[in-house]
């Protein structure tokens, strides 16, 4: 974060997002304290108005927030951090303090995709993405055929795990390959809105 949060008038509003999912998991407020607390430990506490102190959120059902990022407004007077939660945001037991759903994990697939970028460069025996970069275009595509073929196989059996874990080498090398030519994932997602406005 390049700038501070402005404290100046009092609390600010931190909204709580899962860095897997992008789903908003609540809102909570800050004071100065309770932001450097949450930088210092990694896990989000917050000024509770009710009971006018620190609290950090899980202190008394585990349930915590790990912070991933931190980001601030334009206006430095609005956080919005990401987090690894563990279990569910709100204390009625729902994964979100707005009843809804979040499970659907399919934004993760944008984490992933920072992931195999920040292999590209790398040496190939740090990893098994960085080897595949290491190999070429030419290498990372056949992979993509392989795997398309294995999940072909898989579709016409009766075992939906095989079934599945085909399914995630196909999208993890097509990602690859995506990156390996310089395209962004988002131009396919932006592609494929395209043709359903249609």
């Amino acid at each position: 974060m390049n700038s501070s949060p402005d404290f100046s008038k009092g609390l600010l509003p931190a909204v709580i997002q899962d860095a897997s999912t992008l789903q908003v998991l609540m809102l909570g407020y800050m004071n100065e304290e309770a932001y450097f607390k949450t930088q210092a430990d990694n896990i989000v506490t917050f000024y509770s108005r009710s009971k006018e102190r620190l609290w950090t959120k899980g202190e008394t059902s585990g349930n915590f927030f790990h912070v991933k990022n931190i980001l601030l407004d334009c206006d430095q007077d609005t956080l919005l951090i990401q987090v690894d939660p563990v279990g569910p945001a709100c204390h009625t037991g729902a994964d979100t303090c707005f009843n809804t759903s979040n499970q659907d994990n399919a934004a993760w697939l944008d984490y992933l995709k920072h992931i195999i970028r920040s292999r590209k460069g790398a040496s190939a025996d740090t990893s098994y993405t960085a080897s595949l970069f290491q190999k070429g275009t030419n290498k990372v595509a056949q992979k993509v055929g392989e795997e398309a073929v294995e999940l072909v196989i898989e579709a016409m059996s009766n075992n939906d795990e095989l079934f599945k874990g085909e399914a995630a080498d196909l999208v993890f090398h097509l990602l690859v390959l995506l990156e390996d030519r310089g395209i962004g994932l988002e131009e396919i997602v932006k592609l494929l809105q395209q043709r359903h406005a249609k």
